[in-house]
């Protein structure tokens, strides 16, 4: 495991800051109003059929209207610079929002000649505005929105034959589930060796779980797996503002215990420090599964 930093934080590009607690900073309305933003902005023509374009514009609304919890430039460009390199075909992200991330990420899979990208959003609000906002892009060829729980959509996805296999999966969604959400994409065989993680928000608002997960050696996984330990769900780890976030429209989140994964694959896994579009320090944990062990475990779920 290693540990990189990105480039100094350009303050002249700063978002709005992010409301103190007890204060909304998403779902309050300010998602349709950046639709409205950008949909009535001078230079709409402009902005059709850009990617770029439909990006700056959020941005603008951003730094000069309501903050948005957006990927980001900074972080973004870990991303794409991945994306570059590993050539997906096939690219997924949990937690789509506003469409930022799909935005960006979709249009370097479409450079690099990969063919689908799925953005998986459980609010129908905001997928709705992803995409207006990929169409707008004119990324629709390309991006696929799902809309639904993380895990439900998983499964869907691969029962009907649409996801075989994630080359490179971007996990941005309810912080407890990514680690959840991991091993369901492993005991469906979706993540091999090959598959790339790209798990944001790991220093804000940090995520041990999954950290201790994707660093962890392989017998040490081994050993909880033959010891009957369930999917390892942990919500103590994580500030009630977190932990909670979606509770008032969702309600109590009930994430799956069943699954317990493969132990048997082989991850090398490091920090990318970066900065969040308000200039708050944070990282993107980029692991690479590099192998599998030849370990012999009986599956103790096979009911999905």
């Amino acid at each position: 495991m290693g540990q990189k930093r990105a480039d100094e934080f350009d303050g002249k590009k700063a978002y709005r800051a992010q409301e103190e607690e007890g204060v909304p900073f998403f779902d309050d309305g300010r998602e349709i109003e950046l639709l409205h933003f950008v949909y009535s902005h001078p230079s709409i023509e402009e902005i059709r059929g850009s990617p770029r374009r439909v990006l700056e514009a959020i941005d603008e609304y951003a730094r000069t209207k309501k903050y948005l919890m957006n990927v980001g430039d900074d972080k973004g460009k870990i991303v794409t610079n991945l994306i570059a390199e590993r050539k997906p075909q096939v690219m997924m992200e949990l937690g789509g929002y506003i469409g930022y991330s799909c935005i960006l990420f979709g249009n370097a899979v479409r450079q690099a000649g990969g063919r689908r990208y799925f953005s998986l959003e459980r609010n129908p609000e905001f997928a709705a505005v992803i995409m207006s906002l990929v169409d707008l892009a004119g990324l629709s060829d390309t991006v696929k929105v799902v809309v639904g729980s993380s895990a439900a959509s998983i499964k869907r996805l691969h029962a009907t034959g649409s996801l075989t296999q994630i080359d490179l999966m971007f996990l941005d969604h309810y912080k407890p589930a990514y680690t959840t959400d991991l091993k369901l994409c492993e005991h469906l065989k979706l993540v091999t060796p090959g598959t790339v993680l790209a798990a944001d928000n790991v220093i804000k608002p940090g995520n041990p779980p999954y950290l201790e997960y994707v660093r962890n050696r392989t017998s040490e996984k081994q050993k909880q797996y033959e010891s009957g330990e369930n999917n390892g769900v942990q919500t103590t780890g994580f500030e009630d503002r977190w932990k909670d976030q979606y509770k008032k429209r969702e309600g109590e989140e009930k994430l799956s215990t069943e699954i317990q994964g493969n132990p048997n694959l082989i991850y090398e896994s490091e920090l990318v420090n970066s900065y969040e579009p308000t200039g708050v320090p944070d990282g993107i944990e980029i692991t690479r599964c590099v192998g599998e062990m030849e370990f012999e475990t009986n599956v103790r779920c096979n009911n999905l």
